[in-house]
């Protein structure tokens, strides 16, 4: 999770190092460091945010052109000064920084003890460090490299690593298994970075490291190799983001500049799937694999976070209209429960990065039990993207708010998109309504620019309820994975706890924590769920909440019922998620303003989770 850039070339290396861990720093924000290799290798590390390094370095010599950075959240030992990467070898040779987690750190600490080494630190990485150090020696008869590769060869757990050693100045050597690296190639010079972020403006080339892969780079080389010092295979890609994408423009927040944005980013993942006369469905990906989709005996769905609530509506859409049974499992319990799986199965791994590790292992697994693997996600030669047997982009552009706004939606537009042509496909779904919810999601865009355009409104309601200590969240069918996603956004950034619930397992529990401090937030259109929401809704009303329900434009009733409403335009319930959440982001939001919180960078979270 933590956020890695280096820099090898002919120019100063410090003025890339702090704009990456700028642009990485969604990744991580307890610590930041960076070393440079000059005429002697500087390094300067503080705790904080990237700015409070930037100003602990002012008046220090940052003077080179090989230099490595990096932004923390931490794992091992408590964010400090101490702890904070790069981290030293005792004996100076190595500066190294680290993302994700060495297992046998406690085994291997003890092994270098005995053998003289001592540690400042709490953190998994200074061990590392100094076991590359303790096969280096003095340097005599061995390089960095060979050092490097034995000791990962003695490591068990996630890494990206990049490493200065002070006897070769002019190298950096990075390496990976499970944590992203990408490495951006410029003329005579390249750019290390944990994701593609930071070298936006400067190169357009990268190429995304595979597991087990090492790369030696220096100013005017790049190779490489496989951990068994095997040539690796490699392929450049190109990456076509600009500069504005990566900034907030106008908006105060990244989080708010996403949530604006999900007009565009919804039409631009159905743009090209979606035929010119919106009466068919196109998912190039899975062309190839399609037709054993659709003699699936069972979809089963798996994600973290947000991307499971997505998962959620998608099984409300594929039963609903493919028929087909599906199962939603959490990543992080999939993979150690040992699920029955078969080859009639197939695995959708959704994911907003392609790299959350406990996806990764898990459609892994599954992999080798005989199913069929898809993946959705967003990042281009991503992990997920290169191991699935096939998957759908979503178009949601890059995402920096920490918490996930536009790529939620993005997901739930393919998630619509691949539920209706597996429908249509199978014979579950007539020509004409299969027309019709098409022409729904594309209407979409427009719908939730209206919403938008109420944001002054959401904001208002937000502001009577700021000092509010818990809240709750109620929704039916395909619209509780809604109320669950609302409740997340508001406790990921505005520390209000709040649960999300379906709306008839109220009175089996929640419903003992109504009284009139509590907001209640009813995701309650008009749909085949109504008059039973609206039955819940009656019965927080007699036990005195405050009643915050999402309603279909127009709808008197609930409007007379409820202290405040927010609207939304009438709709198919298929599509409806699309257009429930996006109130629900803008009052998590402008409840974690009102309440002074830093919602781009909430503390103790981090935007890609690629530690375990």
């Amino acid at each position: 999770m933590c956020g890695i850039v280096g820099y090898a070339g002919e120019n100063g290396a410090y003025p890339f190092l702090i704009q990456g861990l700028k642009r990485l720093e969604y990744r991580g924000y307890d610590s930041a460091g960076l070393a440079i290799s000059g005429q002697t290798l500087h390094v300067h590390k503080c705790k904080g945010r990237v700015s409070d390094l930037e100003n602990h370095v002012i008046a220090k010599d940052l003077g080179g052109s090989v230099g490595i950075a990096h932004t923390r959240w931490a794992t091992h030992g408590e964010p400090n000064d101490i702890n904070a990467h790069p981290h030293c070898s005792m004996n100076g040779h190595f500066a190294l920084v680290h993302n994700g987690i060495i297992e046998n750190y406690a085994e291997l600490k003890i092994d270098l003890t005995r053998n003289g080494f001592d540690f400042q630190s709490d953190t998994d990485t200074e061990v590392l460090v100094n076991l590359i150090e303790f096969f280096y020696g003095d340097g005599s008869e061995m390089s960095s490299e060979m050092a490097i590769r034995m000791a990962l060869s003695k490591v068990v757990g996630a890494y990206g690593i990049a490493v200065i050693c002070t006897e070769e100045k002019d190298q950096l050597i990075v390496a990976r298994r499970g944590s992203p690296l990408v490495i951006g190639i410029g003329q005579g010079e390249y750019f290390v970075a944990s994701d593609a972020t930071p070298v936006i403006g400067y190169t357009n080339n990268v190429i995304y490291l595979n597991d087990n892969d090492l790369a030696i780079i220096s100013k005017g080389s790049l190779t490489i190799k496989t951990m068994e010092d095997k040539p690796a295979f490699f392929q450049i890609s190109r990456v076509d983001r600009t500069i504005g994408e990566i900034e907030k423009g106008d908006f105060a927040h990244f989080m708010l500049k996403e949530i604006f944005e999900q007009p565009k980013t919804i039409e631009d993942t159905f743009r090209g799937r979606v035929s010119a006369d919106r009466n068919s469905i196109t998912l190039g990906g899975l062309l190839d694999v399609f037709p054993k989709i659709t003699e699936a005996k069972r979809i089963i769905l798996i994600g973290c976070g947000t991307s499971w609530h997505a998962a959620l509506v998608g099984e409300y859409l594929i039963e609903t209209y493919a028929r087909i049974p599906v199962e939603v499992e959490y990543a992080s319990e999939f993979r150690y429960r040992n699920p029955i799986l078969s080859s009639g199965d197939v695995v959708i791994a959704i994911s907003q990065s392609g790299e959350t590790s406990d996806t990764l292992v898990a459609l892994r697994m599954a992999k080798e039990r005989g199913a069929t693997i898809l993946g959705i996600c967003n990042v281009v030669g991503s992990s997920i993207a290169r191991e699935t047997d096939a998957g759908v982009y979503t178009h949601a552009g890059i995402e920096i708010g920490v918490a996930s706004t536009k790529a939620f939606t993005a997901q739930l537009t393919v998630l619509t998109l691949f539920a209706l042509k597996l429908a249509f496909a199978r014979g579950e779904l007539a020509q004409g309504l299969y027309t019709e919810l098409i022409r729904e999601l594309a209407d979409i865009p427009a719908k939730i620019t209206t919403i938008l355009a109420g944001h002054l409104k959401i904001r208002d309601i937000a502001l009577k309820y700021k000092d509010a200590a818990n809240a709750l969240y109620l929704g039916r069918g395909a619209l509780f994975p809604v109320a669950l996603e609302g409740a997340l956004k508001l406790k990921e950034i505005s520390y209000l706890h709040a649960e999300g619930y379906a709306a008839g397992e109220m009175k089996h529990g929640p419903i003992a924590l109504v009284d009139d401090n509590l907001p209640v937030v009813v995701v309650s259109p008009r749909d085949h769920y109504y008059e039973k929401i609206v039955s819940n809704i009656q019965e927080v009303k007699a036990r005195k909440g405050n009643i915050i329900a999402v309603v279909t434009e127009g709808d008197l009733t609930l409007k007379e019922m409820v202290q405040d409403v927010f609207e939304i335009p009438d709709s198919h319930p298929a599509v409806t998620p699309l257009l429930a959440i996006i109130p629900l982001q803008l009052f998590s939001y402008y409840m974690a303003v009102s309440r002074g919180c830093d919602v781009d960078q909430p503390r103790n979270l981090a935007k890609s989770v690629t530690v375990e």
